[in-house]
């Protein structure tokens, strides 16, 4: 027997019993501790922020939010993520239980196309309650109400300075957004054209800074919105309605009924709680 094995042999002779058990209890708290670290790093928090690449849903009870960035739903900034959406739908889920994961998206189109397609089981977006979104999705009970304003520059003067001005003049709006419908019965209510550019990429808040900077001439983007950005932006007017007032929701594929349900019991329960009304008083006034 080669001498360094008998030498720790020797050694190992010398533990006394007590010593062994020690080692034992040791040893078992370890494995124990490891088996708890690699059960939580599987465990799924009640909220996750990720991006916006998904392929597929979630899956389990985990519900997936398609959430819209912007000042009023969803937003980060250095260390701070907030927004009024954001921070509903944890108030939703810390007094309901219910698992949800963020996907923050920018255009609207994306999230009306992850919705048809699964990825999606509810989306979080400016999306007004009107009898033609009504046909195509279920919608949870109000949250807030809400409507749309013309974005435009102002230099001294405003050029639109009533609904008629707008007659063969050109506004933008986010792709796959409901105010194509309401600008399209705006020309017919006016008697002449009003000309729709859809952008595929941004969002709302894009659409007002573009404005601002004088890359596009006009956009028509929900009132909410405006307001948070209008005080730093004194070069933008966003006098002009282009809508009546109209109810926001949250809002999903027409057969998921059972989610619906479920969101409108935990709205409701939401509402009663004094953090609701702070919610409403933090992002609104």
């Amino acid at each position: 027997m080669p001498n360094i094995l008998k030498k720790m042999l020797k050694k190992i002779s010398k533990i006394k019993k007590w010593q062994l058990a020690l080692y034992a209890v040791l040893l078992f708290v370890v494995i124990g501790l490891m088996f708890s670290l690699r059960n939580c790093g599987n465990e799924q928090p009640t909220m996750v922020t990720v991006n916006n690449r998904v392929d597929c849903a979630s899956g389990g009870d985990t519900i997936d939010v398609a959430i819209e960035y912007s000042p009023l739903s969803y937003y980060t900034y250095s260390d701070t993520t907030g927004g009024f959406y954001y921070e509903l739908i944890n108030l939703i889920s810390h007094t309901s239980g219910l698992k949800v994961k963020f996907h923050p998206i920018v255009s609207l189109n994306t999230a009306l196309e992850g919705l048809d397609k699964g990825v999606y089981d509810f989306v979080a977006a400016q999306f007004p309650v009107t009898m033609q979104n009504k046909e195509n999705y279920l919608f949870t009970e109000a949250l807030y109400l809400d409507k749309q304003v013309l974005v435009q520059r102002n230099t001294g003067g405003i050029a639109i300075k009533s609904q008629l001005d707008l007659a063969g003049d050109t506004v933008t709006i986010v792709k796959g957004s409901p105010m194509r419908e309401r600008i399209m019965s705006l020309s017919r209510e006016i008697g002449d054209t009003i000309y729709v550019i859809s952008d595929p990429e941004y969002g709302p808040e894009q659409l007002f800074m573009m404005v601002a900077s004088g890359d596009i001439k006009y956009a028509v983007i929900n009132e909410t919105i405006a307001r948070k950005m209008i005080a730093s932006h004194p070069n933008v007017d966003i006098s002009q309605a282009i809508s009546f007032s109209q109810f926001q929701s949250f809002f999903m594929k027409k057969d998921n009924s059972d989610l619906c349900g479920k969101l409108n019991e935990a709205i409701q329960k939401v509402k009663k709680l004094p953090e609701y009304n702070e919610l409403i008083k933090k992002y609104f006034y």
